[in-house]
């Protein structure tokens, strides 16, 4: 029978990147540290999908919505970057490169494991596109062949939509994710972007 470390232990564990190793060593520091860090971290955990809802706009987690940064009257509304998830619009925000909108697809073609087209926001992006008058789209996707075979995907749709697509530049690493990615990288990456 598990006792209550074990069952922390086993709850860490399944967090991405957190093996078993790493998840004991949170959950003795957890134990270590003053009751109320482990009351308050647990409370934030609680209400989190209480707080964080998807923006009706670009897709991404936030507070409110619209997102702070589809309200940003500041922002271009004619260049949106396509990303696969959420975590990725925080990586690029915080390379202080771009200044446009986002569009957060949800995931990437992948048949094999059941994900097709019509299971992203593709429909919305096409929609934001023309509503905006976009006239450039970049596909901030991860260099894999889930993110190849998305990136050809819309660039095929997108020619109809009369609009400019780029991709990031290859000072992302193949296999490589956004979301791992260092800062000069991913500013290069934008700055050497490609038309497709």
């Amino acid at each position: 029978m598990l006792n209550a470390i074990d069952r922390l232990v086993v709850l860490l564990s399944k967090l991405p990147g957190i093996g078993k190793k790493s998840a004991t060593r949170l959950a003795y520091h957890i134990l270590d540290t003053d009751a109320s860090y482990a009351r308050v971290l647990a409370e934030q955990i609680a209400c989190l999908h209480d707080s964080i809802k998807r923006c009706s706009e670009c897709g991404s987690f936030t507070e409110t919505d619209p997102c702070p940064i589809c309200s940003d009257l500041g922002r271009d509304n004619s260049i949106i970057c396509v990303v696969e998830k959420p975590q990725d619009v925080h990586v690029i925000e915080e390379s202080h490169e771009f200044n446009g909108k986002f569009h957060v697809l949800g995931g990437l073609i992948a048949p094999l494991d059941g994900i097709n087209p019509g299971d992203l926001s593709i429909g919305q992006l096409l929609y934001r596109v023309k509503r905006h008058n976009a006239r450039e789209v970049i596909l901030a996707v991860n260099p894999t062949l889930e993110g190849d075979t998305t990136a050809l995907y819309l660039r095929q749709i997108l020619k109809e939509a009369d609009v400019e697509v780029s991709r990031l530049a290859s000072g992302l690493p193949v296999g490589g994710d956004l979301e791992y990615t260092d800062r000069l990288t991913l500013s290069r990456s934008f700055r050497g972007r490609v038309k497709i």
